[in-house]
């Protein structure tokens, strides 16, 4: 088996690492032969998101460079939820928990391959903890970790003062734990994680230091942030969901075209795969004509197809082009037509469809019924992409797109979408 020897230097030139435990020492293992690792996620929702793809792609680009994955999901970890800086988590039940565990362990199959030397290994952290005594715990773990250590931890002390329950300030142990046992049982010497995660990820390296007498190693991947600062990972309508039934995979493209020009390069890095020289080349001529957008369209088609497949991606921009004029609305499949409309607006109308101006109306794309008719008599109005020159012309059963949808457009980039026979 070859192991890829440039591995770290990839991962840094992509911006994949923000903190490591001694480099020399984690570059000679990766270099050394096949390393095991993991990567953890706790099921606190029904789907795994923006931030959880960033750990899941890095565990791929590890797997195809030799190294054996092990993805955790928290069945245990999970019932208790690693402490915000917001405030306490709400905790969920014992059967949710286990409903997002399998929801979350489907996500992440797709990604890693479970066949060959360095097959992938899913494990859930609640085999080890379900049966563990509240004293052995304290005993064996507990007795590791220094209080006033666990105080310094950022999220800690911002919490002091609202208040933190014991229960998510014991967190930390439960996933150190989660190392400690990986390590005796499947012999992992790598953990990575979130920037976020930085002090569980050096917990677990530090309790194995004293349990096992062992060196291991941790990694840290940067939290994704706008140009402004501020977290990536949220669209209009919520999180940036990897499953299509949470934000749909036309949504799921709109978001990557529209990342701000700054951000491009950075996060063509670190969400797709291609070689670094396609990357630079890509990233010189975005700079010479950022208005041409080749670097967002070219991220968004990659990103999809890796998430949610190429068919999605020819949807998405089939989708696109024919919300906007340019492509036929009736080569759209119907779950990604509704998806888009519902993105952009949808007016429901129950029975039979009233007039297209008050339409245009009800949707939002003018505020009178005047303007109604000022639009329409001026060529802005659009029904299905098809100039409309009646005010009050009522559509029928023919205008309507997979028996029940109709997309109103005014002027070249507002549009929205009528789905009749709903109840209002």
């Amino acid at each position: 088996m070859s192991v890829d020897p440039t591995l770290l230097e990839d991962l840094e030139w992509r911006g994949l690492i923000a903190h490591s435990t001694d480099r020399e020492a984690l570059g000679a293992a990766l270099a050394g032969g096949s390393v095991r690792f993991y990567v953890g996620f706790d099921p606190t929702a029904p789907s795994l998101h923006m931030g959880h793809l960033v750990q899941i792609l890095t565990a791929r680009r590890l797997q195809q460079a030799g190294h054996r994955p092990y993805a955790l999901v928290g069945g245990a970890t999970g019932m208790i939820g690693d402490p915000k800086d917001s405030g306490e988590r709400s905790m969920n039940s014992a059967e949710t928990v286990a409903e997002w565990v399998g929801s979350v362990r489907g996500q992440i199959e797709p990604f890693l391959s479970f066949e060959g030397e360095n097959a992938a290994t899913m494990v859930n952290n609640l085999d080890w903890t379900s049966a563990l005594s509240v004293v052995d715990f304290l005993r064996d773990v507990g007795k590791h970790f220094p209080v006033n250590r666990m105080l310094a931890r950022d999220v800690v002390r911002t919490r002091l003062e609202s208040g933190i329950s014991y229960t998510e300030f014991s967190y930390v142990l439960l996933q150190s734990l989660d190392f400690l046992e990986l390590h005796r049982q499947h012999g992992v010497t790598l953990q990575f994680g979130g920037s976020d995660q930085w002090g569980n990820l050096t917990a677990g390296v530090e309790l194995i230091r004293r349990t096992e007498r062992a060196q291991v190693h941790a990694v840290a991947t940067p939290l994704m942030t706008r140009a402004d600062g501020t977290k990536y990972g949220k669209t209009e309508g919520g999180a940036l969901w990897l499953d299509p039934a949470l934000l749909s995979p036309y949504a799921f493209h709109q978001f990557w075209l529209n990342v701000e020009d700054e951000k491009v390069g950075e996060l063509l890095r670190v969400f797709t795969f291609l070689p670094r020289a396609d990357i630079e080349a890509l990233e010189a001529r975005h700079a010479e004509a950022p208005h041409r957008r080749e670097g967002q369209r070219t991220l968004a088609d990659e990103v999809t197809a890796t998430v949610h497949g190429a068919r999605a991606v020819e949807q998405a921009k089939a989708a696109a082009a024919a919300l906007f004029g340019s492509g036929d609305l009736t080569d759209l499949e119907e779950p990604t037509l509704a998806a888009a409309l519902r993105g952009a607006g949808v007016v429901t109308v129950a029975g039979a469809a009233p007039s297209v101006a008050d339409l245009l109306v009800q949707a939002g794309l003018v505020k009178s019924k005047g303007e109604a008719r000022r639009t329409i008599n001026e060529g802005g109005a659009y029904l299905n992409n098809v100039r409309v020159d009646d005010a009050d012309a009522v559509p029928g059963a023919d205008d309507l797109l997979a028996g029940r949808w109709m997309v109103l457009r005014r002027g070249k980039k507002r549009f929205a979408g009528v789905e009749v026979g709903v109840d209002a």
